[in-house]
């Protein structure tokens, strides 16, 4: 990076930073002279006299919602807090405008830094700001599940104190009371104020349901069920100890092993994403470095072959990129932030000329590619419709099928600006040019492009043609004098110019081959569809493990059948959910039928044990004796589930640094290494060549 470029960077940052401070000071100033009546309303009576950052972040709130394009990331933020800080709207607009806040901070300067280092490459810095758009979402991602995560711990907190407060009241809904009084975890509480108001209603059963709609993670779930079905049963002790009270502790082993399991996950994906971005901000560099010191990879780097590899670098970045974020899926509750009530692909399908093109391509209902389809979503857990999958397929046909078109086009265009602006002239194989050598190739490249413009069109031109108009000096006088041997090698070279020049048009080759890309990219989604469902089955095992804890939850609590147990596991359940809700829908035809089915449906082994003890349970024996093996076996189980944990980390892991570094490794490989291997052979060759012939 030039001298020139750091001081562009360094003023742009002073002045942004300036910018900054300039605004907040007039920010302070506005707040101090009048109130905000909408954050008066909110705090009810507590608006602190003072300037502090939560005026500030309820203040830039409502200034990001007049925004277009940031108000679409805060309404994202807002969706994911909504269900972590229950009914409390002040809390929620905090986090939610810090959160885009501390990420606009960090893609300013990002984006400052992108533009100092691809100034001279419009096409790769502009795909590296269209790029920030999903750094964005990651950025935000990665800060929401702080909070996510800091909920999770809370939680066991939360937990601890439940035991200390069930052992003085001995009543469940009493003792979640005096917990949520607590105000130093404001998330918590919020949850635990929701699940008392639900244990205390006229309809507790309807108001768990709701709340088990709105319930941040599957833990808070298990723990209002099994607040609700103690409270309605009662209590009883396991072997002297409170049943209600080992419940707790089977939740709490569970969110340990969770919390364990998310913080692997992060310490092995945190820079994986980072790793298969940073690369491509070198592309540029690179090239710079190898056209400096070998002059002979300029043909290469500012050449047609050269751009296809910088595109498809660019483009292999970005399903890297894209997968990375898929595998590090920890789990968190509601990734899926965006509206599934109205996308933008519902309102593009409501047109109803979109409408039926669409429909001309959605599979018929019954056909086996629509069965083929609907079972991949399934697998992938896709919230989508299907009708919102072929608009996003067609949609991304179409704009690659454009966009190549463009590029090959551009790529033409490439070729013939480098006839018309490179120097003509015999490159050293190391080093470059002197400035008296560039300026003596410039003048013979200028001298070219003349006689090019002159015959440019002309396919029938010959050697002779053009060696004719240099003896006689009529496009320009520069080879009157010359010897019939310089005039032919000129020409020789003029005519070559011409011929690429001429030969540079759309070929019909190339729009099959927009068509084949064209092709690749609607059947992406697809891909993405099969490469969620395949990461989901890594997770077979966990989720397994986890219907054990619910079945030893339940499986002590009186008036607890099977139908209770399989509608538990509807609940939780995220893999095998298709199956189990196929099951609870045909219970009531015949329950060991019903169950039989689902043996059928399923072919994970640990799964089909379990329901092969429901089975034993709907008709043969209790069902503390047909589970009786989990608790006995108990930390057996929670051994392996540790060990299961560690296998999947280290399977996500390997697959993920193999995503992950693939850009780096091709970058270097494919765009500095085998480049300057094989031009410089060849240009080794060449001129070995041309000394044999001299010598001769």
């Amino acid at each position: 990076m030039s001298n020139d470029i750091l001081l562009y960077l360094l003023i742009g940052v002073i002045a942004i930073f300036v910018i900054i401070v300039i605004a907040y000071l007039i920010l302070r100033k506005k707040m101090q002279a009048s109130g905000i009546r909408e954050i008066q309303q909110l705090r009810a009576g507590t608006e602190e006299k003072k300037f502090t950052s939560e005026i500030l972040y309820q203040k830039l709130y409502v200034r990001y919602l007049k925004i277009p394009f940031i108000k679409r990331y805060l309404l994202k933020i807002r969706r994911r807090l909504e269900i972590i800080n229950i009914d409390d709207e002040y809390l929620t607009r905090k986090q939610a405008s810090k959160i885009l806040t501390n990420a606009i901070l960090i893609i300013i300067p990002l984006t400052l830094i992108i533009v100092a280092l691809t100034n001279q490459n419009t096409l790769l810095m502009c795909f590296l700001l269209v790029f920030e758009v999903f750094l964005a979402d990651t950025i935000i991602n990665g800060m929401v599940d702080k909070i996510d995560n800091k909920l999770l711990r809370q939680q066991i907190n939360f937990f601890s104190e439940i035991r200390h407060a069930y052992h003085e009241f001995n009543m469940v809904e009493e003792a979640i009371y005096q917990v949520a009084q607590d105000d130093e975890e404001p998330e918590m509480s919020r949850q635990a104020e929701k699940i008392y108001e639900v244990l205390i209603s006229n309809d507790p059963e309807g108001e768990l349901e709701k709340y088990y709609d709105i319930a941040p993670n599957a833990y808070l779930k298990e723990f209002a069920g099994v607040s609700y079905l103690t409270k309605e049963f009662g209590d009883r002790k396991i072997d002297g100890a409170s049943l209600y009270l080992k419940n707790l502790n089977n939740i709490t082993q569970e969110m340990q092993l969770e919390i364990l399991k998310r913080d692997k996950l992060d310490y092995v994906f945190q820079s994986l994403s980072l790793i298969s971005i940073v690369p491509i901000l070198f592309m540029e560099p690179i090239k710079n470095w190898a056209v400096s010191q070998f002059s002979f990879t300029s043909s290469f780097y500012n050449g047609r072959v050269g751009m296809i590899m910088q595109i498809l670098i660019l483009v292999m970045t970005f399903v890297c990129y894209i997968l990375t974020r898929k595998l590090k899926d920890n789990g968190s509750v509601n990734m899926n932030t965006k509206n599934t009530e109205n996308p933008w692909q519902a309102k593009l399908y409501k047109n109803p000329i979109i409408k039926k093109f669409v429909n001309l391509f959605i599979p018929k209902q019954g056909t086996k590619e629509y069965r083929k389809l609907q079972q991949d979503m399934k697998d992938a857990a896709s919230k989508d419709k299907m009708e919102w999958i072929y608009i996003n397929r067609l949609a991304l046909c179409i704009a690659t099928f454009i966009g190549s078109i463009i590029i090959i086009m551009y790529l033409h265009n490439i070729v013939i600006q480098n006839v018309y602006t490179d120097p003509t002239a015999d490159f050293d194989i190391i080093g470059s040019m002197t400035d008296k050598q560039t300026k003596t190739a410039m003048q013979l490249t200028e001298s070219d492009n003349e006689y090019i413009l002159h015959f440019k069109g002309q396919t029938d031109v010959t050697q002779e043609d053009i060696e004719k108009e240099m003896e006689k000096g009529r496009v320009n006088k520069d080879y009157v004098d010359s010897s019939d041997e310089e005039i032919s090698v000129a020409a020789e070279r003029v005519l070559g110019k011409i011929k690429l020049v001429n030969s540079e048009n759309m070929q019909w080759f190339e729009v099959l081959l927009a068509m084949v890309f064209a092709v690749i990219a609607y059947n992406a989604p697809i891909l993405m569809l099969k490469f969620q469902a395949r990461m989901r089955q890594l997770e077979m095992e966990d989720e397994v493990m986890q219907f054990q804890t619910i079945i030893l939850m339940l499986m002590r609590i009186e008036r607890v059948n099977v139908e209770i147990i399989l509608e538990w596991l509807e609940r939780y359940a995220n893999i095998f959910k298709e199956p189990i809700s196929k099951c609870v829908n045909n219970y009531e035809s015949g329950p060991w039928e019903a169950l039989e089915q689902l043996k059928e449906d399923v072919s994970y082994q640990q799964f089909i044990r379990i329901v092969e003890s429901l089975q034993a349970a709907v008709e043969k024996i209790p069902i503390a004796d047909a589970f009786d093996e989990l608790d006995t076996e108990r930390d057996y189980y929670q051994a392996r589930r540790k060990e299961s944990n560690e296998r999947l980390i280290s399977r996500k892991g390997m697959i993920g640094k193999a995503i992950g570094f693939a850009p780096m490794i091709v970058i270097f490989v494919c765009y500095l290494i085998i480049p300057l291997v094989f031009i410089g052979m060849t240009s080794m060759s060449s001129s070995m060549n041309g000394l044999s012939a001299d010598y001769s």
